[in-house]
């Protein structure tokens, strides 16, 4: 069965046709260049701003013109990912689906549900030539897994609504009216390189088979996150002599690491010891994981051995420092309960032999601006201390829950007329760029749902179908409920 016959069949078609568009982080001129079509030939009216945002827009429907007018909002960009092995181009290859007991899944990539299931509703919403609503402007914006580019990057005065519907959640039955904010941080550490002594045979360690995830959404579930793992077992080696070669841990800031290498010399008289010693500590670290990650697996295999490592002082301040900086969850709410205040994930560690740099790069996150900005500096201070240096940037704010808003109260009237129960009212630690545009339109309130996606930014990503029609008619609802200016 094609997801093209899945139901509601018109939010299916244009989500397979999203899937056909190549669209990672950074990349989207193709599905830009597709949503401008297709508005084109829906002769639905748009444009593209200075920083490549699709604006459209769409007038009430007959009897709806005095309602307040809405925003739907969704962001065109995917996080690639795909799993070890699979060979998939996210800059030419379409995504592949297929149909497992109730779910969508993508085969060995990410699905990109997130958000393409929001960008198909909107879509959906303005071909439609039944559906009820008041003035409509639809926001998609670009980049939003890496930086939140496009909503950093709108102009006040680009929109006209009082009301925004954000179409990036991922529970249906769920309202969020609140989200964490960010902050990237890149850690950079130089290192200083010599000949290999004599005696020494290089070899790979490597660490997969892990889940990775969404490293708002999932780091509080245990997942484990590579690059600790890989120094682990480093720092259980670390006085036998080993010399780091090279690092290459993790790919995507906002994604929990699956797998991490580091190619290592050894003396050769100790290669036996130390190979025993990995395998210590990996059946520590697969005990400990079982039952969250129970695919972990660590392979070590020798491999050429280069004519220079890093010297032994900067091996073991390399090893340190990624043994003391901090990754997961750093503090719960005190004031929801279940809810991550702060955490921050090492997204990607890596050497560089040109530059003879070694980086590590991690977003954190906070519901609180003042926490997640001394966490920051907690790593400026480990940086300087391992004589290097921690930039951090991009820091945008979280989005703080207005109870009293008349948008919020209409959703949750409708979804209890709906579905005879009333929806959770949640807050996420996750970013969404409602905190962004509600820096740039204060008076705009702001509502956030979907549709049940279960292990975005990784390739067990998958959409659950059933949820997808509870969030489609809930959002026809919704436009139908707006009310009057």
């Amino acid at each position: 069965m094609n997801i093209k016959d899945l139901q509601p069949k018109e939010l299916w078609g244009n989500f397979y046709h999203l899937t056909r568009q190549p669209r990672p982080s950074k990349h989207e001129e193709k599905v830009r260049d597709f949503l401008m079509k297709w508005a084109k030939d829906h002769k639905i009216a748009a444009r593209v701003d200075s920083i490549g945002n699709v604006i459209m827009s769409k007038p009430a429907t007959k009897g709806m013109e005095n309602r307040q007018p809405v925003v739907l909002q969704a962001h065109m960009d995917m996080v690639p990912q795909a799993r070890a092995g699979k060979v998939h181009n996210f800059q030419t290859d379409p995504i592949e689906t297929r149909i497992v007991d109730g779910w969508v899944y993508a085969t060995d990539t990410t699905l990109g549900a997130d958000d393409g299931m929001g960008v198909a509703a909107a879509m959906s919403v303005l071909e439609s030539k039944t559906i009820e609503h008041g003035p409509l402007e639809v926001l998609i914006t670009t980049d939003e897994e890496t930086g939140m580019t496009g909503a950093f990057g709108l102009k006040r005065g680009e929109l006209n609504g009082k009301y925004l519907l954000n179409l990036d959640s991922e529970t249906e039955g769920e309202l969020y009216v609140g989200c964490a904010g960010g902050l990237d941080a890149s850690m950079t550490i130089p290192y200083e390189t010599e000949k290999a002594p004599a005696g020494m045979v290089a070899y790979r360690l490597s660490i997969g088979g892990l889940k990775g995830g969404h490293s708002g959404m999932e780091i509080n579930t245990g997942r484990a996150n590579a690059n600790k793992i890989l120094f682990r077992h480093l720092r259980w080696v670390a006085e036998c002599g080993i010399r780091l070669i090279s690092i290459e841990g993790g790919n995507m800031r906002n994604a929990i690491p699956r797998d991490a290498e580091a190619v290592i010399a050894m003396p050769k008289e100790h290669v036996d010891c130390i190979l025993k010693e990995f395998d210590k500590v990996a059946k520590w670290v697969k005990k400990e994981l079982a039952s969250v990650e129970p695919d972990f697996c660590m392979t070590c295999e020798k491999v050429r051995m280069n004519p220079t490592v890093m010297t032994e002082a900067c091996t073991q301040k390399i090893i340190n420092t990624m043994m003391i900086i901090p990754n997961g969850v750093i503090r719960m709410s005190r004031d929801m309960e279940g809810l991550v205040e702060t955490s921050l994930n090492i997204a990607i560690a890596k050497t560089n032999a040109a530059t003879k740099n070694f980086t590590v790069k991690a977003l954190l996150r906070s519901s609180v601006d003042s926490a997640k900005d001394a966490l920051g500096e907690r790593l400026v201070c480990l940086a300087e201390l391992a004589g290097g240096r921690c930039q951090l940037s991009g820091a945008y704010p979280g989005w703080k829950p207005n109870m009293q808003s008349a948008l919020l109260k209409t959703m949750k009237d409708t979804y209890k007329k709906l579905y005879k129960k009333t929806p959770a009212i949640m807050a996420i630690h996750a970013g969404l760029e409602c905190g962004l545009l509600g820096g740039k339109y204060p008076d705009m309130e702001m509502i956030s749902f979907g549709p049940t996606i279960q292990s975005p930014h990784s390739p067990d990503e998958r959409v659950n179908i059933e949820s997808c029609q509870k969030f489609y008619d809930f959002l026809v609802a919704t436009l139908k409920a707006i009310p009057v200016k």
